[in-house]
């Protein structure tokens, strides 16, 4: 998730601004189940007759969306693939349009902009294309769609899985434009988490300035989240000082990036896959062509993927429609 010069004044809980809420669920699931887990015992339908994906058609084997979580320079040194920016909805449409063998989803944005649905992956995947998440808004995607068919990967997707973190500011992040590579501005508390818990590990800090440090990180807004801010309240609040300045000296070396070292996972795994002859996607659900999947796909449809690196819109559209200028995943 990202999110570039938010607005002051908005806020933000698990779920807001998420436009396309998880309306596809296992059956027994009731209307405020935010997301299916894994282990549903999903009732779904045979998979669809219409035609597999033709992996010819696209010279293009893989598209990932990703933005501030890893650069595409970076990732590219992983797995050779279409980068292209952060999902927002169509985006996977368009890409699914291409026939492609598979799609990875790391970065996407929300509230700014309407997100990636969940409909768009159910479609890509009926068509024989592997979908994949992780890090982010792929990795709540993931864990919402696990049960059809959507893969997740990675310790942040897992602890979704598993409930042990269920809100959605834990993955988001403020980040730059496209020009200065969609630089975060702020910290995932995923990573703040992840950094604490090493720090009280290898003894730089006291179980109990663990637990007050990520409350501290937890109550902040999540555009403002830093280390720097974390640790100038842990010293207003009275805090130990010695250990807050051994944890200040520590953390430029000793910080852990969880999202992107998820991100790395994913994009290896699919390369592995890919090796090994990834064979079409099968689904057990029949993909349910309704009036407003119709209406959601004609726009996007519209905007045909072209072949640069950004084949759904330019920048500069992007930016005069507001994406990226709010908050995203």
């Amino acid at each position: 998730m990202g999110a570039q010069m938010y607005q002051k004044g908005w806020y933000s809980t698990s779920g807001v601004g998420r436009s396309d809420q998880a309306r596809i669920r296992p059956a027994g699931c009731s209307s405020h189940c935010a997301r299916t887990r894994i282990n549903s015992r999903a009732r779904l339908y045979p998979r669809p007759t219409g035609p597999p994906a033709h992996f010819g058609e696209s010279a293009v084997n893989v598209y990932v969306f990703t933005g501030p979580t890893i650069s595409s320079a970076d990732a590219s040194r992983v797995l050779e693939a279409m980068y292209l920016p952060p999902a927002v909805e169509g985006d996977l449409y368009r890409v699914a349009l291409k026939r492609p063998q598979a799609i990875g989803i790391i970065d996407g944005y929300f509230q700014s902009t309407p997100t990636v649905r969940h409909k768009e992956v159910l479609w890509a995947m009926s068509r024989g294309i592997h979908v994949f998440g992780s890090a982010s808004m792929g990795a709540l995607r993931a864990v919402e769609l696990a049960a059809f068919g959507m893969e997740g990967v990675g310790t942040i997707f897992e602890s979704y899985r598993d409930g042990i973190l269920e809100d959605d500011d834990e993955v988001a992040v403020a980040h730059g434009p496209a020009e200065v590579g969609y630089r975060a501005r702020s910290e995932a508390m995923v990573n703040i988490r992840e950094t604490l818990r090493k720090a009280e590990r290898v003894g730089l800090i006291s179980k109990e300035l663990h637990a007050a440090l990520v409350k501290i990180g937890k109550d902040l807004f999540y555009p403002d989240r830093s280390y720097s801010l974390i640790l100038r309240r842990g010293l207003e609040c009275g805090l130990l000082e010695d250990q807050l300045a051994r944890l200040r000296r520590w953390l430029p070396d000793g910080q852990i990036n969880q999202k992107r070292k998820d991100a790395v996972t994913m994009l290896r795994l699919i390369r592995q896959r890919l090796a090994e002859g990834l064979k079409p996607k099968t689904v057990a659900y029949c993909f349910q062509n309704t009036v407003m999947w119709e209406l959601a796909r004609r726009p996007s449809g519209e905007r045909a993927c072209g072949s640069n690196s950004e084949p759904f819109r330019s920048t500069s559209s992007r930016q005069s429609q507001g994406i990226g200028k709010g908050l995203g995943i």
